[in-house]
């Protein structure tokens, strides 16, 4: 039966939508590296996630796939060359139904052009991931997973709202590789409230153990719009000290890289050949194309959101509607240029650097480098800046002043 979706009406009064996708990118072809599809469905909302999801219920499913087939289907005329990658995030999406998830990806295969050698990520809960599942993303052309593991520790996951029994992370991981996937990335996060720094090399020791060939460890941020946001500021949470937490943080440095890991990013570490390519051209400050509910796409220097309400997404039968979209000045381009290429172990090469430089008309942020060169916080290394080991573990203040 096919679903009439404007006789669907999931959300009361939506908002207006400020404008369109085509106003916003126009309907000319662009040179495109990457597109980002965003399903929203989660079977419950943890309490530091602060991205756009939905408890899910089974009546939803269906309608929103229908939809994202009509939107991926308007994608081609946006779009000149062919995509190094596609990353499927959520929400959950391999909480979607089998059926279903396999028409999402047969519509990505079928309107986007993707390249002969593209990263085609999908991030995985280990509480979806049956049989079934891993079976339709490998025959759908996924090459790679990314599990949400967060901790292996019941106490932590129960202070993240985390709901998903450690265990099930082996046997999601036995299930991709009994079909052949075997590209896992692993995220951990650090600083949850109440760990201790041997929590923390337990769940370092225990993702090692299970082989994955790429490791996300990020320090837990509490965001405003989250519970857990709200809790730290009514008091009924305690942050974990920053000099622990900086001790978990040279902790995986030192471990990881003992194990054969190398860092490439603050907070990512891969084996050789490894690194996430979709990450990396959101750092090197490519171009991608955003598809469903609040997902963020960029352009030439264009950004924008999708409407970050389902119903009011599910709306149109043309462009997208985008809830707010900002285009960047000059100068702010080459702000946000410095910030995400440092990010990188690699750094920025100083020619570049020099080069970018030039163009400012005032030595903000020359001097800003220069007294983290000073600072101990950046060097130059075989015709690169880059952070040291030092400026990783202070890089927000110091990226900030680049911005």
């Amino acid at each position: 039966m096919t679903l009439e979706l404007d006789q669907f009406p999931l959300e009361p009064d939506p908002p207006a939508v400020q404008t369109s996708l085509a106003e916003v990118i126009g309907s000319s072809s662009h040179g495109v590296d990457a597109a980002y599809v965003h399903v929203p469905f989660c079977f419950h909302k943890c309490h530091y996630c602060d991205f756009y999801s939905i408890v899910d219920s089974s009546d939803r499913q269906e309608v929103f796939v229908q939809r994202l087939e009509q939107e991926l289907s308007t994608a081609t005329t946006h779009i000149e060359g062919s995509l190094e990658s596609v990353f499927i995030g959520g929400g959950t999406p391999t909480l979607l139904r089998p059926d279903l998830l396999r028409r999402v990806l047969q519509s990505i295969d079928r309107h986007l052009p993707l390249a002969e050698d593209c990263e085609w990520t999908v991030e995985a809960n280990p509480e979806t991931v049956s049989s079934e599942v891993a079976e339709v993303l490998v025959a759908g052309g996924v090459n790679r997973v990314s599990v949400g593991c967060q901790s292996f520790t019941p106490r932590l996951l129960e202070a993240l709202e985390r709901h998903h029994d450690p265990d099930n992370v082996a046997l999601a991981l036995e299930r991709f590789r009994a079909v052949g996937l075997d590209r896992i990335s692993l995220d951990l996060i650090m600083g949850i409230p109440g760990s201790r720094f041997e929590d923390w090399a337990f769940d370092l020791r225990t993702a090692r153990s299970l082989g994955p060939q790429h490791l996300s460890c990020y320090g837990l941020q509490y965001e405003p719009n989250t519970p857990l946001g709200a809790r730290l500021l009514r008091g009924h949470v305690e942050q974990v000290d920053d000099a622990l937490e900086a001790d978990m943080y040279e902790h995986t440095c030192s471990a990881l890289s003992a194990d054969g890991f190398a860092q490439y990013e603050i907070s990512n570490w891969a084996r050789p050949g490894q690194a996430c390519r979709h990450n990396l051209i959101y750092w090197q400050g490519g171009n991608w194309l955003a598809f469903g509910p609040s997902a963020s796409g960029h352009l030439d220097g264009t950004r924008w959101r999708n409407v970050s309400r389902l119903a009011s997404w599910l709306e149109p039968r043309g462009s997208t509607p985008v809830e707010d979209f900002e285009r960047l000045d000059n100068s702010t381009r080459r702000g946000e240029q410095l910030m995400l290429q440092l990010r990188l172990n690699r750094g920025m090469p100083v020619a570049e650097l020099e080069a970018l430089l030039a163009l400012e008309s005032t030595d903000t942020r020359r001097r800003a480098l220069d007294q983290g060169r000073l600072d101990g916080l950046l060097e130059r290394d075989q015709g690169h800046l880059r952070l040291t080991d030092r400026g990783r573990l202070l890089a927000d203040s110091l990226l900030c002043q680049l911005v």
